[in-house]
C-alpha cells in the first residue's frame, strides 16, 4: 500500500486479539455444585487460571464441575490436572468440546472421569 506522501510502503497495523478468544475461566456456585466454566485454549502457559479456579471448588464445594463447552485446546497439562481434582473430589466434566473430548478418549480417561453431556446432568447428580 503506499501512502499519499512519497509512496512508501507501511507496515500493517498492528492488531490485538479480541478479548473473548483469549483463555479465561469463570467460577460460580450453583446449588451444591462448584461450576468452572473454561473458554479458550488451555496448555501448561495458561493452565494456572484453571487449577486455581478447581483449588476453590474443592475447598468449598463436594461436587465440582468443569464446563468444558468452550474449550478450543487441550494438552496433557490439562488431562493431568482434571486427574489430579478427580482424586481431591467429586469431579465431572460437563460437554467437553471435541479437542478434550478428543484427549480424553485417546487416552483412557474418559473412562476414569465423570464426563456428562450439560452441566444440568453433572449438578443434577
Amino acid at each position: 500500500m503506499n501512502s499519499a506522501s512519497g509512496g512508501e510502503e507501511r507496515p500493517p497495523e498492528p492488531t490485538m486479539a479480541p478479548t473473548g478468544s483469549l483463555p479465561h475461566v469463570t467460577q460460580e456456585a450453583q446449588g451444591d455444585a462448584w461450576v468452572v466454566t473454561v473458554v479458550g485454549a488451555f496448555d501448561l502457559n495458561s493452565v494456572s487460571a484453571l487449577s486455581a479456579a478447581l483449588e476453590s471448588g474443592v475447598r468449598t464445594h463436594s461436587t465440582v464441575v468443569v464446563d468444558a463447552s468452550g474449550l478450543t485446546f487441550a494438552d496433557s497439562t490439562v488431562l493431568n490436572l482434571l486427574l489430579h481434582f478427580h482424586r481431591k473430589a467429586v469431579l465431572r466434566v460437563a460437554s467437553p468440546a471435541s479437542p478434550l473430548a478428543r484427549v480424553l478418549a485417546l487416552t483412557g480417561a474418559d473412562r476414569v472421569l465423570d464426563v456428562r453431556p450439560t452441566v444440568a446432568d453433572s449438578i443434577g447428580g
